[in-house]
Formats: C-alpha cells, sequence, structure tokens
C-alpha cells in the first residue's frame, strides 16, 4: 500500500499576454516583458546596442517606439531633446532626415553638480555621433546645439514637431519644479506636437518619497495629478499604466552601486524605483 503518491514535475508554463506587444505605446512603467519585443531589440539595433535588461537603455527605445509609431521620425521634422547628455537619439534621428535642437545645461554648471562623470553632460555637438550612427556631415547638417536651462526655457524654442528627455526633470530641484517642466516644454511644440518625456516612479510608496534634491522621486499620486494638470489646460496624455510586470526580471532589484543586470527595479534611498514614461500631444 502507497501512503503517498509521488506528486507529477511541474512545468512553468508562461503567460503569453506577459510577453504580448500592444498596438502603440501608452504612458506607462518599464516592464521586463518590453526587452523581449522587437521594437526594443529593433532600436537597440540602430543604436547600435546589444539588447539588455536595463531601465535606461528602455527610456531610449520607448522614446523611440512612441514617437515612431506617431509619426514624428520622419524626413523634415523638427526634434528637440533636453538633458541630452551624450544620447544617440538625435544621431539617429538625422538618419531619418530629422532636423533636431539637443540642449543640455550649461557645461559649467553641470560639472560643478557632478554631470560630467559618466558621459552625462554635452559639451558640444560633437559629442553626440561618437557611434558614427550618422554619416558626419549629415548630422551637422541637421543636429545643432546649446545651453538651455530646464526651468527657464527660452521662448525662441518653439514650433517643433516633438520633443523629449530621459530621466532629466527629476532633477530639477523639486517635484514642482519638475511639473512645472513638463508644462512649460509644452509651449515648444506645434499644436498637435507630441512630447515623450521619462522619470523615476516610486514603486515603493505613494506616501513618503524624496521631494526636494538632487534626485526627486515620482509616486503614482504625482504622476495623476501632473497628468491631470496637462489635460486640464486641454493637452491629450496618453492612458496611464501603472502595473508593474510579471516576468522573473520584474521581481529583482538593483542595490547600489547599481552595476547588475537585470536593472529594472533598483534601489534608491529607502524605495525601490523604475522609470515611467508619459507620452502627451499638445493641443490644437
Amino acid at each position: 500500500m502507497k501512503l503517498f503518491k509521488r506528486r507529477k514535475k511541474q512545468v512553468r508554463k508562461w503567460n503569453s499576454s506577459l510577453v504580448n506587444e500592444r498596438e502603440k505605446r501608452i504612458s506607462e512603467i518599464c516592464k521586463a516583458k518590453d526587452f523581449l519585443t522587437e521594437w526594443h531589440k529593433r532600436w537597440c539595433s540602430e543604436i547600435k546596442e546589444t539588447p539588455r535588461f536595463h531601465r535606461k537603455q528602455w527610456e531610449f527605445t520607448y522614446v523611440l517606439q512612441s514617437l515612431w509609431e506617431r509619426g514624428c521620425i520622419a524626413k523634415g521634422h523638427n526634434g528637440l531633446v533636453f538633458a541630452v547628455g551624450t544620447e544617440k537619439l538625435p544621431a539617429l534621428m538625422a538618419t531619418y532626415g530629422c532636423n533636431i535642437v539637443a540642449t543640455d545645461i550649461h557645461p559649467d554648471e553641470g560639472v560643478e553638480k557632478g554631470w560630467a562623470n559618466g558621459d552625462q553632460l554635452c559639451f558640444g555637438v560633437e559629442q553626440l555621433n561618437k557611434a558614427g550612427i550618422c554619416e558626419q556631415e549629415e548630422f551637422l547638417r541637421r543636429v545643432t546645439y546649446r545651453p538651455v536651462d530646464m526651468n527657464n526655457i527660452p521662448d525662441d524654442l518653439k514650433d517643433f514637431d516633438y520633443t523629449w528627455s530621459s530621466c532629466s526633470f527629476e532633477h530639477l530641484g523639486s517635484l514642482e519644479k519638475g511639473f512645472n517642466f513638463l508644462k512649460n516644454q509644452m509651449k515648444t511644440l506645434k499644436p498637435g506636437g507630441w512630447a515623450v518625456h521619462t522619470t523615476e516612479y516610486n514603486i515603493s510608496s505613494n506616501d513618503e518619497t524624496l521631494e526636494e534634491e538632487n534626485t526627486v522621486i515620482y509616486r503614482q499620486r504625482d504622476i495623476d495629478y501632473i497628468v491631470s494638470e496637462l489635460r486640464n489646460e486641454g493637452h491629450f496624455v496618453e492612458e496611464l499604466d501603472f502595473s508593474l510586470g510579471g516576468l522573473p526580471e520584474d521581481f529583482q532589484v538593483d542595490y547600489p552601486p547599481h552595476t547588475q543586470l537585470p536593472h529594472v527595479k533598483l534601489q534608491l534611498d529607502k524605495f525601490v524605483v523604475t522609470s515611467i514614461g508619459l507620452i502627451i500631444q499638445k493641443k490644437y
């Protein structure tokens, strides 16, 4: 007589819905499933990077895919990037015939604040094509650089087809300054123009957060607030998805000094954070 039945070996079945692609990007949190998509692999190839589970890479491919889907990356279109650092996106967009104004904090101020470490500060347009993505003559014809304070955007920056930034407005000094930037940068767009911006998102708490420092962290309630403000001004904001993902990489946290992969979620101060992207269209 057998006292116990032998249990059948369980084979884990992946939920295919975790890796299905939406028709278009929406305002959403970085999730591991995005790294498995064809659009992520495509843009990694075009910026000459090997796909990896790193949220900063996701920010770049998310921006590219969001703008591509909305017809922004096309010949003759004009784009404006804030806090460009040494991004490869301006060079890539130039290969599609876009004209890009790349901006960053003034170099002297950037050095003082430590942004020169790790290629995070732009000193001139020549830094933006180091990977040789665009033929140099075409690049210099289509991409220009100027220092810009994101807290005081010049009035002559206007009539752009699209704008973007990758995890930058959380470094402006406070949650409120980030809110103001998102509203003010809408003035640089043509009616119907698109803005795609990523920032730090607090997974741990909808109450406590970092509110006033060199890096602030936006909670769900903060994102809901600024989206409501933008919509009240007549702008369109793509629907929000705060879901955190369900693949193994979504449950791993990279702790300081933040050198591990996957780097989809990380510890910042006492909070677990990731990236969130917002897609906004200026009112007509």
